[in-house]
C-alpha cells in the first residue's frame, strides 16, 4: 500500500509558477518538480480548500494550478475537519488569521494521511507550530 499524502496548495503553486530568479524559491520549485516526477510512489489527496485556493487570482495562473490537481481525489471539509481546525485555532496552535492552514492540518489528521506535503513554513511546517499542534487537545 502506498503512503497517503495530502498535498497542500503551496506545492501546487510551486509546480505551476514561472521559474523564479530568487535562489531560494528556485530551489523550492526544483525540489517540488523532482518530487512531483516521483509522485506515483504515493497516493495523493487534496481537499476542497486546496481547490478553492488554487482557483484564486489570475485566471491563467489558476487554470495552470488546476491542471496539476486533475485526477487527484478531493477530500471534503466535514464536521471532523471543522472540530479539529477549531481546536487548533481555539488553543492558539495556529493563529486565527491562518484558519485555512488549520483546515489543511485538520484534513490531514481527520483522513489519517501519512504525510502533509507543504512549503508553508509559517503555520504548517514550522517546528514551533508543530509542537503546539501536538499539544492541542480537548
Amino acid at each position: 500500500m502506498k503512503p497517503k499524502v495530502y498535498v497542500e496548495t503551496t506545492v501546487i503553486s510551486y509546480l505551476a509558477a514561472a521559474p523564479s530568479r530568487d535562489i531560494v524559491l528556485a530551489g523550492h520549485q526544483e525540489t517540488t518538480r523532482n518530487w512531483w516526477s516521483r509522485r506515483n510512489r504515493f497516493e495523493l489527496f487534496v481537499s476542497q480548500a486546496v481547490v478553492e485556493e488554487a482557483s484564486r487570482g489570475n485566471a491563467v495562473a489558476a487554470a495552470k494550478r488546476l491542471t496539476f490537481l486533475a485526477g487527484i481525489p478531493v477530500l471534503g471539509l466535514n464536521a471532523d475537519v471543522d472540530v479539529i481546525a477549531n481546536l487548533l485555532l481555539r488553543t492558539n496552535a495556529v493563529p486565527a488569521k491562518a484558519r485555512i492552514d488549520a483546515i489543511h492540518i485538520a484534513v490531514t489528521a481527520s483522513n489519517r494521511m501519512d504525510y502533509l506535503a507543504t512549503w508553508n513554513l509559517t503555520h504548517i511546517a514550522n517546528a514551533a507550530i508543530r509542537g503546539k499542534i501536538g499539544r492541542a487537545h480537548v
